[in-house]
């Protein structure tokens, strides 16, 4: 049963992220992608819960494919371009044939958001007419949103001085602060431009406990012992301390959270509530940490 309370103990800041309801997805993930049933399972429960956003992308195997399957358009739909392929002659086209595939596969007529899963490309021989089609789709009423999804501030240096979006999404939790300490959080807000948090538990990583952990990760063992004695200091799970972190950060719009059960959607709504921001001392700026395309664990 969940049961919220405090100020800002709100599902409606929470999104449904779905890679795992098409992919085997997350680094604890030991349950595989999301079988149909459970899928149906969880979207109900966030409804009732009051949840109201999806995240989802066309990188994401067949998620779009199950979603549409489970009638989602009751929810406000994210969805995420690939980069277009090399030698692209007609961008705008490939845009809206992507676009429209998408709305088929989640068989709704528009999206909430249309973000670009690797932004860099705007910067490319070709990128103004990407971005000019992403405001076509706006324009045309197919999408109410635009924007890109971002590993690290560095992304926004570069593109924010050419291009505006009302959506972006990048990683924060413990461990990564980068999108605040660059002062970018505040600078979106100043701009109007929603941020949604991805990456809440670095898939997962934050939960295990230290038998559990991947061994690429024992060099940083010095921040996992800082970590697990915060928590043991608090009187914190490590679910309770990483969604309060993050709800806790002024800037942050929506958390996006991956799920493989409903009793893992209960759990996370159920400590979905603000508290006390983890100390300066747990941050990292190490790329091969913070950065999970550079994770090497197979």
């Amino acid at each position: 049963m969940i049961q919220l309370g405090g100020q800002n103990c709100t599902p409606a800041r929470i999104a449904l992220g779905t890679a795992q309801f098409g992919l085997a997805y997350g680094v604890s993930n030991e349950a595989g992608q999301v079988a149909d049933s459970r899928v149906d399972e969880i979207l109900r429960l966030g409804e009732r819960a009051g949840m109201g956003t999806l995240d989802t992308a066309i990188a994401y195997g067949s998620s779009e494919e199950v979603l549409g399957r489970h009638r989602v358009d009751g929810w406000r739909v994210v969805s995420k371009l690939p980069a277009h392929p090399e030698g692209c002659e007609d961008i705008g086209a490939w845009v809206d044939a992507q676009l429209r595939a998408s709305l088929l596969r989640l068989r709704v007529d528009r999206l909430h958001a249309l973000l670009l899963h690797r932004p860099q490309q705007l910067l490319l021989p070709g990128g103004a007419s990407l971005f000019a089609a992403l405001e076509r789709a706006r324009a045309h009423g197919l999408v109410t949103k635009i924007g890109i999804s971002i590993y690290g501030p560095e992304e926004l240096d570069a593109l924010s001085g050419h291009f505006a979006f009302d959506i972006v999404q990048g990683p924060f939790n413990v461990v990564d602060r980068r999108l605040a300490d660059s002062s970018w959080l505040a600078r979106l807000q100043d701009k109007g431009c929603e941020f949604h948090a991805r990456s809440a538990f670095m898939q997962g990583l934050l939960l295990m406990g230290a038998d559990s952990r991947p061994a690429y990760f024992k060099r940083w063992t010095e921040l996992w012992t800082a970590w697990e004695a915060w928590l043991a200091e608090t009187g914190m799970t490590p679910l309770r301390a990483c969604m309060a972190h993050v709800l806790a950060q002024p800037g942050i719009d929506q958390v996006v959270v991956g799920v493989t059960s409903p009793g893992q959607l209960d759990e996370i709504l159920s400590a979905a509530c603000e508290g006390p921001g983890a100390p300066p001392s747990l941050r990292s700026l190490d790329p091969d940490l913070v950065i999970p395309p550079r994770w090497r664990i197979s």
